[in-house]
């Protein structure tokens, strides 16, 4: 079993930044991702990393705005988000997935208890 505590969120206003990680418990070999949901939504994937960071996934609504990144040698998967936009607004996890390409939260098999992101207009 891997813990995995995510940290960063916050609010901010539209425009701004914020910085998630994602701390895991010990060194696992796979693919993560980040996923939110917002209240009354589905959960979405939201980026999802390789192993070795040579292959990433970004849903369209984020593509040129956030940027997913990972340090192995900490255990820890970073999503750095600018620009951000009041429908970022959502709670944030993050989540070891078997396939980064679809970034599928039905196919992630350890999660984080999330961090809230909240971006005012």
């Amino acid at each position: 079993q891997v813990q995995l505590v995510e940290s960063g969120g916050g609010s901010v206003q539209a425009g701004g930044s914020l910085r998630l990680s994602c701390v895991a418990s010990r060194s696992t070999y796979g693919s993560y991702g980040w996923f939110r949901q917002a209240p009354g939504k589905e959960r979405e994937g939201v980026s999802c990393i390789t192993w070795t960071g040579g292959s990433t996934y970004y849903v369209d609504s984020v593509k040129g705005r956030f940027t997913i990144s990972r340090d192995n040698a900490k255990n820890t998967v970073y999503l750095q988000m600018n620009n951000m936009k009041p429908e970022d607004t959502a709670m944030y996890y993050c989540a070891a997935v078997r396939n980064w390409d679809t970034c599928s939260g039905s196919a992630a098999y350890y999660w984080g208890q999330g961090t809230q992101v909240t971006v005012s207009s």
